[in-house]
């Protein structure tokens, strides 16, 4: 009886120093991040330095295992842009088909709006706060349709500076008019709270004021009409975005 209890004690100890507990407790997930400019990483030098590589590699080292990840952000997109039967949709459906048969957690990261909020130029901006709650609705009604067994999380946009200015116009406008969706969002997670429980969650909200206050260490001068603006994050702007990806998105696939 001695002898089994010093086995079993080797095993548990054997097991603790390999990470062995850990790793039969992490759990197996797909993640499809849908977004614009900000989630493809525009201005940054390499794909290994995007917001969504970077969430990939701090869930990993939270214990959760990544089976699959596809990065469909598109420059200028709106939530236009990615209505069901766009190619962009489509895109976005294909790279979760090539990971649905390998045992991992469906999960949609969403963060569109940001050109949605423009004064002109992205397609279909402006858009309200009332059509970017409908075409939101519809995105994630046709998601979790096709995939029973997806959940979404749904991200707040990041700041821009009120001189944002490039090939769209932005400005002050735009930046109020994006901080009206901030509500809508929250409406919408709290429909499918109703309907689709245990689907659809809130997932950053910090993003904002962290890039309000630290957009010159964070984000890219970018030449403008109006001068220099800010609006994508540099390096050091996509390891904090993916920071505040990470952490709602382990709670939501931990159940939290």
């Amino acid at each position: 009886m001695r002898m089994n209890y010093i086995k079993i004690a080797l095993i548990v100890l054997c097991l603790l120093n390999t990470g062995g507990f850990a790793r039969a407790q992490s759990p197996s997930v797909n993640i499809i991040y849908i977004g614009d400019s900000i989630t493809a990483g525009a201005g940054l030098s390499d794909a290994s330095e995007s917001p969504p590589a970077i969430t990939d590699s701090d869930l990993r080292k939270m214990g959760v295992n990544i089976t699959g990840s596809s990065n469909q952000g598109h420059s200028g997109y709106t939530t236009s842009d990615f209505m069901p039967n766009t190619d962009a949709f489509k895109q976005a459906e294909a790279a979760a088909d090539k990971f649905k048969d390998n045992g991992g957690q469906m999960v949609f990261s969403i963060m569109l709006g940001t050109n949605d909020s423009a004064i002109q130029g992205p397609h279909g901006s402006p858009v309200s706060k009332e059509q970017y709650y409908e075409n939101l609705k519809t995105i994630i009604d046709q998601l979790l349709k096709d995939f029973p067994a997806s959940m979404v999380v749904i991200h707040r946009q990041t700041w821009y500076s009120p001189n944002t200015y490039n090939g769209a116009r932005y400005l002050q406008e735009g930046l109020d008019r994006l901080q009206s969706y901030y509500p809508e969002i929250k409406r919408l997670v709290g429909w499918y709270g109703k309907t689709e429980k245990g689907r659809v969650y809130l997932g950053d909200v910090e993003a904002f004021s962290y890039f309000s206050k630290n957009y010159q260490t964070s984000l890219q001068p970018e030449n403008g009409h109006q001068g220099i603006f800010y609006l994508h994050p540099n390096k050091t702007g996509a390891v904090a975005l993916a920071g505040f990806w990470s952490k709602p998105i382990y709670n939501v696939v931990n159940k939290k």
